[in-house]
């Protein structure tokens, strides 16, 4: 139980003892005391004063006595200020908690639970290589799950790929059309780059037809429906759904180069799924849900044959889930989808990491689950993000002006590499150790920026910031980790720090002086990983963890200029500042490992 929880438990002990009243532990209101005051949490007084028909003086004076003797352990003193309780933290409280977490590998994390969650993520179009947008779903879909499990779920990861559809169908045109036998083997192009260049060579090809049709008179609307190349692609779309044999066999062909590249971004980032759905084996799903539904009353069939769900009463619109040629759209697709994903995994959450823009889609999704009363449905989670901008703008795909995600990579491990160098540290590194160093510190600064916002909130992208070694980033709390790490082999190497697989090996009972004003902080910010992880949980943003770790790599440094380690007052002292230190460092590696960053131990 974290100490907020226990003061909390203890202040609604307090009041039951005094005025016999109950209140729930989770009604006490606790805040971290304000710097100019003196203290570490403080009690807000004033939801109590008019249930207590007590002042906020005496109220405060009459729950700190008790507390203090209620709980001599927990608390060292108190004073009230204006209608607050600010309490103190008795040094052991804090001493006991760092000799009990100090050399634990695993600080933060929660034993196994029995929840299981499912966690959706990066779902590609085969016509087109990952790009920045991409880049940001995956690290969230990835962070989350990873938060999730390090919360005691057991999680699995999903991810459902676009491989079907109009917008492939123009690739493969566009490739018979212009390729002349080109493969992504003999122009030595990756294969999702490939194909992504066939996309853009498409609508370079559509835009002109369009222009020579209305050029000759016609109409825009209906040049854009008679452009020759664009009735081909719809012909392809009839022939794969009828199951043409080369039509099949180029669908395969593409696609198989795609994945190829897909593979390799995905193990370049750090990427994984524990299952992967292709939309040409799950556009079936759901028209046999859509019979269910309507004998329940839950669809209903216009004059046409087509299938209708009214939300009106729900505060959305009518909703088409079956066309009336007897085709599925979309809905019925993730319907059908999201029952076999419940029957193959029986997971109590299942979460979507989709764009902001798809919030409507997936509204209606969980409603239209829920009135077919699907085990699945109440666990649906929309985890909407907004989109990723660069300093220029928008990105257009079609356009070929996206980030590519491979490049992006490059170039920040190529920044990383000149900024290394700029401060020159590096002189005794080996080539594959440099190479290693590089790759650890631009990746973990592109992921740190792409979480360390809010998921909900759109971003602007900046290469450039997002590796700054002193500013909200991940190279700042790497090299923390690496400075950190620094210490301790130099204390190793002294004799003073016995260490057996980067561990002590036993725990200290120190008869310490008192903690000064850092230390304290320090070990009030670290006693505060395993809820920060909690609430990243719950709340589906990995933006919480990259503060925290950002705020504690801040606190140790201002710890660290303050007071010496190797040079402490007495030999206590430094051993506290040891153990500091090593639990430092495995806050931070442990919150940068659940956003998907490696931590150097030197750079």
């Amino acid at each position: 139980m974290s100490v907020v929880d226990q003061i909390k438990t203890a202040a609604s002990a307090a009041i039951k003892a005094l005025y016999q009243i109950d209140i729930h532990p989770h009604e006490v209101l606790v805040n971290a005391t304000k710097p100019e005051f003196e203290g570490d949490y403080t009690v807000v007084l004033f939801a109590l004063v008019k249930q207590l028909k007590k002042s906020p003086d005496a109220l405060g004076e009459e729950m700190g006595k008790t507390l203090l003797e209620a709980n001599p352990g927990l608390f060292s003193g108190y004073n009230i200020i204006k209608g607050f309780l600010n309490l103190s933290v008795a040094d052991n409280y804090w001493l006991n908690f760092l000799d009990t977490s100090f050399a634990d590998t695993t600080f933060g994390f929660s034993k196994p639970n029995a929840e299981k969650v499912m966690v959706e993520y990066s779902s590609p179009n085969t016509n087109k290589p990952l790009h920045l947008g991409h880049l940001r779903n995956n690290f969230l879909g990835w962070s989350i799950a990873e938060i999730l499990k390090a919360t005691g779920n057991e999680v699995a990861k999903t991810c459902i790929v676009n491989d079907r559809g109009v917008h492939i169908c123009k690739s493969m045109i566009a490739w018979q059309r212009f390729a002349n036998g080109a493969t992504p083997a003999n122009t030595g192009i990756k294969g999702d780059h490939f194909v992504g260049d066939y996309y853009v060579k498409f609508n370079d090809a559509y835009k002109k037809e369009i222009q020579e049709l209305v050029a000759s008179g016609m109409s825009e609307d209906l040049a854009e429906k008679e452009a020759p190349i664009m009735k081909a692609t719809q012909q392809m779309l009839i022939d794969w759904e009828a199951g043409k044999p080369e039509v099949m066999e180029l669908w395969r062909t593409m696609n198989g180069w795609v994945y190829e590249g897909f593979n390799s971004t995905y193990q370049r980032i750090g990427s994984d799924f524990d299952k992967t759905y292709y939309e040409s084996n799950t556009y079936l799903l759901g028209k046999d849900l859509v019979e269910t539904g309507l004998q329940k009353g839950v669809f209903y069939q216009k004059d046409d044959g087509s299938v209708w769900i009214d939300l009106t009463a729900d505060g959305l619109d009518e909703k088409l889930v079956r066309r009336k040629d007897g085709t599925s759209v979309y809905i019925t697709q993730d319907i059908g989808l999201a029952e076999q994903k419940q029957k193959e995994f029986n997971a109590s959450q299942s979460i979507y990491v989709v764009g902001d823009e798809q919030n409507y889609h997936f509204k209606v999704l969980k409603l239209i689950c829920q009135k077919l009363q699907l085990p699945s449905a109440d666990g649906i989670y929309h985890l909407s993000y907004g989109m990723v901008e660069l300093p220029s703008g928008k990105m257009k795909s079609r356009e070929g002006t996206v980030v590519d995600a491979d490049d992006l990579v490059e170039e920040m491990v190529n920044i990383a590499r000149l900024k290394t160098e700029e401060l020159g540290k590096v002189k005794d590194f080996t080539p594959e150790e440099l190479t290693e160093l590089y790759d650890t510190i631009g990746l973990g600064a592109l992921k740190f920026f792409l979480l360390r916002v809010d998921p909900k909130k759109k971003m602007i992208f900046n290469p450039e910031e997002s590796i700054d070694f002193h500013g909200f980033t991940g190279p700042f709390v790497q090299y923390t980790h690496a400075r950190i790490r620094s210490i301790l082999r130099k204390a190793a190497g002294n004799g003073e720090w016995s260490m057996i697989n980067d561990k002590p090996d036993s725990l200290f009972t120190i008869d310490h002086s008192p903690l000064l004003p850092l230390e304290k902080a320090l070990l009030i910010t670290l006693e505060q990983f395993p809820v920060v992880l909690q609430e990243a949980a719950s709340e589906h943003d990995p933006s919480k963890v990259a503060i925290y770790v950002f705020n504690l790599a801040k606190t140790f440094n201002s710890f660290y200029s303050e007071h010496s380690i190797a040079n402490a007052e007495t030999e206590e002292k430094k051993l506290l500042r040891l153990q500091l230190s090593q639990l430092t460092a495995q806050a931070l590696k442990n919150g940068m490992s659940v956003l998907g960053i490696r931590v150097p131990e030197r750079m």
